[in-house]
């Protein structure tokens, strides 16, 4: 199911997925649990990352949910970050049988976005 979900998507190292944020070319959503987000760190907030967990993505980025957040619609570029770069994958392809075509994610989810040096917040800051 993975290798099939990949086949369809065209994944971003943490750099270009980083650089597609910050030229305002795609909406990150980090769909890691509040546990998770706790204990391993945050994006950066300034780059304007959407947190929505897992449980909640389809029907808060489906452009015809009455739920939907307000930027949702058929041509918006979303990156989907989780911990290690699996249930994104899933995630992004989940988006675009949706009709969000241009949906993808992170290659190594946010492990790889703080290794290779990408903007965090890391647990201490967090927590205040």
């Amino acid at each position: 199911m993975l290798a099939d979900a990949r086949a369809r998507l065209q994944r971003l190292s943490p750099r270009a997925a980083y650089q597609a944020v910050l030229w305002g070319r795609a909406l990150l959503v980090d769909v890691r649990p509040a546990a998770q987000r706790r204990e391993q760190g945050e994006i950066d907030p300034r780059l304007g990352a959407l947190v929505l967990e897992r449980v909640d993505l389809e029907w808060r980025l489906d452009p015809r949910s009455p739920s939907r957040i307000e930027a949702a619609s058929y041509e918006l570029p979303v990156v989907v970050l989780d911990a290690e770069g699996t249930t994104s994958s899933l995630a992004a392809d989940s988006l675009q049988r949706l009709g969000l075509t241009a949906a993808t994610d992170v290659v190594g989810g946010f492990a790889a976005w703080r290794r290779q040096g990408m903007p965090v917040r890391t647990p201490d800051a967090a927590r205040g």
